[in-house]
């Protein structure tokens, strides 16, 4: 048996401009569907390259949705971090991190934050992933 992750589904308080904020990023809508008279969803991705966040949006909830604390962060990962961030910030958007190099990964990484609250990391890699792990090996993380 193989298992694996490739989607993750996020509640959102405005699916149009939620749409928006990830096109800002780069990234295509490449669906809708409205599921029930309230609930509708939109799958976001890059369809040339892989994993995909879909968003739902449900009208019987008018209140702001609240991220809390469960969700750290989403990764968005890009060729060109720096054009990316500077992107989303002319388009209005809040960072909470310029790109940095970082000493420990071979990454340059930024975050920004979508209309909800949840927070985006924006990752360029500067040599490719290893094979079977996003980062490295937990042994070199931790160490």
């Amino acid at each position: 048996m193989t298992s694996w992750f490739r989607q993750f589904c996020i509640y959102v308080s405005d699916i149009d401009a939620t749409i928006r904020f990830y096109e800002t990023l780069g990234l295509t809508c490449t669906s809708r569907t409205q599921i029930t008279d309230d609930i509708e969803e939109a799958m976001i991705e890059n369809p040339d390259r892989g994993g995909w966040i879909q968003l739902a949006h449900d009208r019987s909830k008018p209140d702001a949705v609240q991220p809390g604390t469960s969700v750290w962060k989403l990764y968005v990962y890009t060729d060109d971090c720096q054009g990316l961030h500077d992107r989303a910030v002319a388009a209005g958007y809040r960072s909470h991190m310029a790109p940095e190099r970082l000493e420990r990964w071979p990454v340059l990484m930024a975050y920004i934050e979508d209309p909800d609250g949840y927070l985006v990391e924006l990752l360029q890699r500067d040599v490719p992933a290893t094979p079977g792990g996003a980062g490295g090996s937990v042994r070199d993380q931790n160490a």
